[in-house]
C-alpha cells in the first residue's frame, strides 16, 4: 500500500497543513498570497521571507559564537566548477495546479461529497473515504472541525485509524499544546519540526507503508 499525500484543513476551509510520501508529481508553487505560511516550505512563493535559505552554512557553539562559517572561496568555486561524470538527474514533473488551487479542490470535494451524503443519508452517516482509479481520499474530521485528510492508492483499506493517531498522538501533542503555535489564528499554518518528524515517524513506522 502507497501512502501519498496528508493535508490538515482548520474550521476555518484554510489549509494550515501538508506532508507527502511517494508523490511522482510534485506540487508546484503556490502563487503570492495564496497560502498561509508555516503549512509546506517547498511550495512557498519565492518572495515569501520564510522560503528563504542562507547561502552560507554556519555552526555555532552553544554560547551563541559562531564557531565555523563555509562561505563561498575560490578553492569552492574551482571545485563546483568541475564536471560531474555521473549525469544529472531529470528534473520530477510537477502539477499544473498551484498548491493553493490544490488545496482548495481537496477541500472541495471533501464538503461537496460530505454535504450530499448528509442530504442522501441523514444526519448520522458519515463521509469516511472514497475511491477512484488511481487513488483513494480519507477523512477524519475532529470535534472541534479539523480535517484530516489523507491520499493513498486505490487498492488501501481505510486509513481512517492513521488519521485518529496523528490527531491524537503528534497533532495534540506537538500543535494543540505547544504555546508557540497559534490556533484557529487565520495567519500562520501549524506547521513546526517536532510535528514534521513525528508523522513522518509514525507514517513510515506502519505497517502498511511502502
Amino acid at each position: 500500500m502507497t501512502i501519498f499525500s496528508l493535508y490538515i484543513f482548520d474550521r476555518h476551509c484554510m489549509c494550515i497543513y501538508y506532508q507527502d510520501w511517494h508523490r511522482t508529481i510534485r506540487p508546484k508553487l503556490a502563487v503570492e498570497g495564496g497560502m498561509l505560511p508555516a503549512v509546506y516550505a517547498p511550495v512557498y512563493p519565492s518572495s515569501n521571507p520564510d522560503a528563504a535559505h542562507s547561502n552560507r552554512n554556519t555552526l555555532s557553539s552553544s554560547s551563541g559564537i559562531v564557531v565555523a562559517v563555509n562561505d563561498d572561496s575560490p578553492h569552492a568555486n574551482l571545485t563546483s566548477q568541475l564536471q560531474s561524470p555521473i549525469a544529472p538527474l531529470p528534473p520530477q514533473p510537477t502539477s499544473n495546479l498551484s498548491f493553493d488551487e490544490e488545496a482548495k479542490l481537496v477541500y472541495g470535494v471533501v464538503l461537496s461529497l460530505r454535504n450530499m451524503i448528509k442530504k442522501l443519508s441523514g444526519k448520522d452517516e458519515q463521509f469516511v473515504n472514497y475511491q477512484t482509479s488511481t487513488y483513494k481520499l480519507h477523512l477524519y474530521e475532529t470535534p472541534s472541525g479539523y480535517k484530516f485528510v489523507m491520499l493513498s492508492d486505490p487498492n488501501a483499506d481505510s486509513l481512517r485509524f492513521v488519521l485518529r493517531q496523528i490527531y491524537s498522538g503528534p497533532f495534540l501533542e506537538y500543535v494543540v499544546r505547544n504555546p508557540l503555535v497559534e490556533m484557529d489564528c487565520k495567519e500562520r499554518g501549524i506547521d513546526n519540526e517536532y510535528f514534521r518528524m513525528s508523522t513522518d515517524r509514525l507514517i513510515r513506522g506502519l505497517t502498511v507503508f511502502q
